[in-house]
């Protein structure tokens, strides 16, 4: 059950979040909420019964170890193939989009990719290799993450590495290898809860492997550790609600920008509070980086929340989902990209920078897609899309475009646009398979696009690739 629905459920009186309307605890900054966090008055999820703590949330957090804990098992070397050859895969351009979809056998169960709110596992997570090929990711049935390289014909070689972890949330990759964002059981500590039911406690993790598939490091970017569980006063963490994280590469590090819990003390007991979260690790060492626009906390409460970087400016850039004050905010510089409802339709969507300087964002509310330019501040161009729904996908295709996609019926409908004018480039069109909500597409220097897609068994994929346009 996510956030939003729970708070929907007027049996739900009493949770252990502090304040649903969208509160940020004491001594951390309303990223994304305003300024000083000024909760909303209409949040999107409609609470009959909101709970608000009677006292001041206390308890800011430290960071994380600056190692990994030893009781982390770290998995065995696996082998695997170089991969295609440098040089890319020699994908044939053409004049329309034209789509090419692989059926690839995992040789292990891969959770189901029907469940689709914003609290149920993520099935799978692709990368683009920059050799031309591919890292895909799978969640299992067996709490393990599989990660294995595609070849040039998507198709899946060598013998995957396998990884303890719960949930997947994504995957991105460089010449020397690739990192997972994942998340994994983590100690609960000995607060107790002002109202609401317990749940397990986990963190989220970073881990790099290399390109032979061996382990090299891996580092918390939650704040748990052997003497702070997830309900003692300070805990940054993995709990029930959204948690969904995307990762971004500058050339040198890799950020995580998730959705996270946080733990505050309220007399005699703990509330815990929704929001999100940006941590940067070093590529090579696996160390936490300081700066590189990295945060504690950032939009509260938050969903949707989406991270790229840009090499024009030297800066990550995201945007998120939040109901105070119901908008699009980028959740480092508290700056609203565009004002929405709080109706329980307001949902946002990927990043992807314009042509010229600023970024586009997709988002949605009352069932309408729409694209957002917008650079320093608010957004300066609207696009009304034909997509009719309250989930979309956005991802750059090759120079000077981008794709977006949603769900129509039991396919996938896509249109490309113009990241410099925002027009529509040619038509409409359909890809033969369903959508998932939170299985995010990935850009490929060749001009391609790729994402997994549910297969036609529980032990295999699909590998949905839209090839490059001349």
């Amino acid at each position: 059950m996510s956030l939003k629905r729970a708070a929907r459920n007027s049996t739900l009186v009493v949770v252990a979040v502090a304040a649903i309307a969208g509160c940020v605890p004491a001594g951390f900054p309303g990223g994304g909420g305003g300024a000083g966090g000024t909760p909303t008055t209409s949040p999107s999820v409609r609470p009959t019964t909101p709970s608000s703590p009677s006292a001041t949330p206390t308890g800011t957090p430290t960071p994380p170890p600056t190692t990994a804990p030893a009781a982390t098992p770290t998995p065995p070397r696996t082998t695997a193939p170089p991969g295609p050859a440098p040089g890319g895969c020699g994908r044939a351009a053409g004049a329309s989009p034209t789509t090419r979809i692989t059926e690839v056998s995992l040789g292990s169960q891969v959770v189901s990719f029907a469940p689709r709110g914003d609290t149920d596992p993520l099935p799978a997570a692709i990368a683009a290799a920059p050799s031309g090929g591919s890292w895909l990711a799978w969640l299992g049935t067996d709490s393990k993450v599989r990660v294995g390289r595609l070849d040039c014909a998507d198709q899946l070689v060598g013998t995957p590495t396998s990884l303890d972890g719960v949930d997947l949330q994504d995957v991105r990759a460089d010449a020397d290898g690739v990192v997972v964002l994942l998340t994994r059981p983590g100690p609960q500590g000995g607060g107790k809860l002002c109202g609401g039911t317990s749940s397990p406690t986990r963190a989220m993790w970073m881990v790099r492997l290399d390109n032979s598939g061996r382990q090299v490091w891996e580092r918390q970017v939650t704040n748990l550790t052997s003497s702070r569980g997830g309900y003692d006063p300070g805990a940054i963490f993995v709990w029930w609600y959204n948690h969904h994280g995307t990762l971004a590469y500058d050339g040198t590090n890799y950020a995580a920008y998730f959705e996270a819990a946080i733990t505050v003390a309220n007399g005699g007991c703990v509330d815990i509070h929704e929001g999100d979260r940006m941590q940067v690790v070093n590529a090579t060492t696996g160390a936490l980086v300081s700066g590189h626009d990295s945060f504690e906390w950032g939009c509260s409460h938050a969903w949707d929340s989406h991270i790229t970087w840009d090499p024009r400016t030297g800066h990550f850039a995201m945007v998120c989902a939040t109901d105070n004050n119901c908008r699009i905010a980028r959740p480092d510089t508290r700056q609203t990209v565009v004002l929405g409802v709080c109706d329980g339709t307001l949902f946002g969507g990927n990043i992807v920078p314009a042509a010229t300087p600023g970024y586009w964002t997709a988002w949605s509310n009352g069932n309408q897609v729409r694209l957002e330019h917008f650079s320093t501040g608010a957004s300066d161009q609207t696009v009304v899309t034909a997509a009719g729904t309250q989930h979309s996908h956005l991802v750059a295709y090759g120079a000077g475009r981008m794709l977006l996609t949603w769900k129509s019926g039991s396919s996938t409908a896509a249109q490309v646009y113009d990241t410099n004018t925002g027009r529509a480039v040619g038509g409409q069109f359909t890809i033969a398979v369903p959508d998932h909500t939170y299985v995010e597409a990935k850009d490929y220097a060749d001009g391609s696009v790729a994402f997994p897609a549910v297969g036609t068994s529980g032990t295999s994929v699909r590998i949905v690739r839209v090839m490059p346009l001349t």
